[in-house]
């Protein structure tokens, strides 16, 4: 028997991506699998339903019809519980649960005994790169934020030389050079802005320089250790911040873009940019807050708005920032899936081994438990 896959319509708010392309319908199929799609999963994505009948999916008309008999649910954002409530007992669940903070689903997907993974902890090591939806989503993230910063600011970013006079060119600060943050930098230059960056992470010193930016960071002894062997950034101490917060205050006051990137695994975001930090920005400037889901790295961003301040300045939240990007962040993701699901389908089968090393790391629900050590504490 093939493995039966069911991709539903994204039910969380604001939610554009999809989990599954025409295109990768057809290497489910070469898997060894039968994909049934609900009607409109797609279209958020510009992506018909006669596009995944065309490439061999079986579209069926309501959640209920996608999901009967699935051995595997694929989602963009965690499900909710009316497709929870219809999963066959032992179902596989994977998407970007959202696991440190949605508890109520990871309780709802163990009640269910679905074995449940989380994209968002596909270990960062060589062969799970082409797994890492956390990255391919950041990338397009970090890009789309300056998109609406060209949008939101008054003014053009490159310098420009006319006959009526000089343009100067825009000055952009990018605060964290993950993912995201290289990519905000790398499109910040192609517009031609005069672009600096921060990171507490030493290694991010030469990434930063190598796209043209120049590197603003307090680099002293904790600043040498301040990163984990995942390669995430760790959270600082006190007299640390204050060091930094102080070369920030006088950075800030220079530039016409913030944009920050700065988030912690299983942590609220840090507040980098604070009240006072906006109120000495000129009236016109812009910061686009990425991290505002996980709590904001701005003092005044508010999820899905741009606040203006009272002195001129614009805060741009918008929570979901690979979904406004949807047909490429869509495309990126469902590769992702289909490389983690190649672990899986195994000879027309589902096998699924939770010694390997990557499920193991992802794994979240599994017999009626919450099995992720770091979910479970």
């Amino acid at each position: 028997m093939a493995v039966a896959i069911a991709v539903t319509r994204e039910r969380r708010e604001g939610e554009t991506r999809c989990a599954v392309t025409p295109e990768t319908v057809k290497k489910l199929v070469a898997l060894g699998a039968t994909v049934s799609v609900e009607a409109g999963t797609g279209l958020g994505s510009s992506l018909p339903d006669a596009d995944y009948a065309e490439a061999g999916a079986s579209v069926k008309p309501d959640l209920s019809a996608a999901l009967a008999g699935a051995d595997v649910l694929l989602k963009v954002r965690g499900p909710t519980a009316s497709e929870i409530s219809a999963l066959k007992p032992g179902a596989v669940v994977v998407g970007l649960l959202d696991a440190w903070r949605d508890k109520a689903t990871v309780e709802a997907l163990r009640g269910a005994n679905a074995t449940a993974f989380a994209m968002e902890f596909v270990p960062r090591i060589t062969r799970a790169q082409v797994m890492d939806a956390l990255s391919s989503q950041a990338n397009l993230a970090g890009y789309r934020a300056v998109i609406e910063a060209a949008y939101a600011y008054g003014k053009g970013f490159p310098m420009m030389m006319t006959a009526a006079g000089t343009v100067a060119a825009a000055k952009v600060f990018v605060m964290g050079a993950g993912v995201a943050g290289l990519q905000a930098i790398a499109t910040a230059r192609r517009l031609g802005a005069v672009v600096t960056a921060t990171d507490v992470r030493p290694a991010a010193k030469e990434q930063v320089e190598s796209l043209g930016a120049k590197f603003v960071a307090v680099e002293d002894e904790e600043f040498k250790a301040a990163e984990t062997a995942g390669g995430y950034a760790k959270a600082m101490s006190a007299e640390y911040q204050a060091k930094q917060a102080d070369l920030t205050a006088a950075h800030i006051i220079k530039q016409d873009v913030v944009i920050t990137t700065a988030l912690i695994p299983g942590r609220p975001a840090p507040k980098l940019v604070t009240a006072a930090h906006v109120a000495s920005m000129k009236p016109g400037s812009v910061i686009v807050d990425l991290a505002v889901e996980a709590g904001g790295n701005v003092e005044g961003s508010k999820p899905n708005e741009v606040v203006t301040t009272a002195n001129g300045v614009k805060i741009v939240g918008w929570s979901n920032m690979p979904g406004r990007i949807a047909a490429d962040a869509s495309a990126l993701y469902a590769r992702n899936l289909v490389a983690f699901l190649g672990l899986m389908i195994k000879d027309d089968a589902l096998s699924v081994d939770l010694e390997e090393e990557i499920l193991k790391a992802a794994v979240v629900t599994h017999g009626g438990a919450v099995v992720h050590e770091g979910v479970r504490g």
